[in-house]
């Protein structure tokens, strides 16, 4: 039994140490793909995810939801082809359960991504991709399907709307990112707008292969990642010319502080602090991570909690993020508290931001910051499923592909003083919303 724990032991460590010096390769399909491969060759299976720049951002006006309605779709049934016959959502289900694999398309605010995983057996993953590229170049998008899941968002937003946390956070990304379509909500006049058509025509205007980045971990090598990836794409229409979509345009800076109470019977009021922050590539984006940890994101050594929470017993919990996207995504502080001590709450928080912008953090606290960081990275990095994350971040993002290997040494070098720098040039706390829902203005 020592033996075999021992064994176990080690092999738990291997993909930890491993996984962090697995090379990025990267190169140029025919048709334009982009493709990104780390192979791992301790498990013998191989996770593929396909992005296309069809996120939320690109619903259009009226419309919000309809990428999310589009992925949602995907996974509903497939067009007859060939001598294959069309089939429903129970029929797709039951042959993705056949080869024990899994496929399923998402939308977030940037991108639209299918995402595949299969083992690397020959027989299961031929099979498996020839099903993905079904499903990704030829859903049938069934009306009648659409107008009962329709019927069941709406109800869940309805649902939803009744939560104080949900009206807050709506409201707040309304106030913070304006007109941005990062701050449009999906409602039930949007959803009523959308039909099959609209799903049709979104589909095949972003899901083109000269604009598709892939990203594949597992036991795969290069020139079998080129087959699949052929295989997957196939179906897809050819683009003589890949024309860049549209621009979305830039999220816009706050022009001054903005106070919104809003009336609602709870016990707790709940409160927003925050502005447009950075986009993702954003050249401060380590040193506002890293000083983020101090100010907010570190749990219970975090000056915000230490101000709001264990000096002066205002809030259980207070935290601040920053949410970077392809535009600038918001800074945010958050924090619930008494009705009748949110005014006093507010008034502390909003100080520990000025002065952490204006002043930064001290010495020891950078060292905590980067201490508890770079120790936990290689958590970051320990199955296929996080290095997936990691690598289709790199492959989105446009990042060195040796970004995991300098991140440690990149995070190492930050100073007091380059932290300070990187949120005096970011934030504005002259010119922040502050929210509060629950709490008489």
């Amino acid at each position: 039994m020592k033996k075999l724990l021992v064994v176990c032991a080690a092999w738990l460590c291997v993909p930890v140490i491993a996984m962090a010096g697995i090379p990025i390769q990267f190169w140029t399909m025919e048709n334009g793909a982009k493709v990104y491969l780390m192979e791992v060759q301790s498990l013998p299976m191989v996770d593929v995810q396909i992005e296309f720049d069809g996120g939320t951002r690109r619903d259009g006006k009226g419309l919000s939801g309809l990428a999310q309605a589009t992925a949602m779709m995907m996974g509903k049934g497939v067009q007859a082809r060939g001598d294959q016959p069309a089939w429903d959502e129970n029929q797709l289900g039951e042959a993705w359960a056949d080869l024990g694999a899994m496929a399923g398309a998402s939308a977030s605010t940037d991108r639209m991504s299918l995402n595949l995983r299969s083992l690397t057996r020959p027989e299961l993953l031929d099979a498996a991709v020839a099903l993905a590229a079904r499903q990704l170049a030829y859903p049938s998008f069934p009306s009648a399907v659409w107008q009962t899941e329709r019927q069941r968002w709406i109800a869940g937003i309805r649902e939803s709307s009744t939560k104080p946390n949900v009206q807050a956070s709506r409201a707040y990304a309304k106030a913070v990112y304006g007109d941005h379509p990062y701050g449009d909500e999906t409602d039930e006049a949007s959803l009523n707008n959308i039909d099959t058509g609209m799903m049709k025509a979104f589909h095949a205007r972003h899901f083109v292969p000269c604009r598709a980045k892939i990203s594949i971990v597992g036991a795969i090598n290069r020139e079998q990642a080129t087959q699949r990836v052929d295989q997957l794409l196939k179906g897809l229409p050819a683009s003589q010319n890949c024309e860049l979509l549209p621009l979305v345009p830039e999220v816009q800076p706050l022009r001054q502080a903005q106070q919104i109470a809003i009336p609602f019977e709870s016990a707790q009021a709940h409160v927003f602090i925050g502005q447009p922050g950075i986009a993702r590539q954003h050249p401060d984006f380590l040193a506002l991570t890293v000083g983020n940890y101090v100010l907010g994101g570190g749990g219970f050594v975090s000056r915000l909690t230490d101000q709001v929470r264990e000096k002066r017993g205002l809030s259980y919990s207070v935290y601040s993020y920053f949410s970077p996207g392809q535009h600038a995504g918001a800074f945010t502080v958050g924090l619930q508290t008494r009705p009748d001590q949110a005014t006093k709450a507010i008034e502390v928080a909003t100080d520990v931001v000025t002065e952490f912008v204006q002043n930064g953090p001290n010495e020891a606290e950078v060292k905590a910051a980067k201490d508890f960081l770079i120790g936990g990275f290689a958590l970051r990095l320990d199955s296929n499923k996080k290095l997936m994350d990691n690598l289709s971040n790199i492959a989105w993002f446009d990042l060195p592909l040796d970004y995991l290997d300098t991140w440690t040494a990149n995070v190492e070098q930050l100073t007091a003083a380059n932290i300070q720098q990187a949120f005096a040039r970011n934030l504005q706390p002259e010119r922040m919303v502050t929210l509060v829902l629950g709490a008489a203005p």
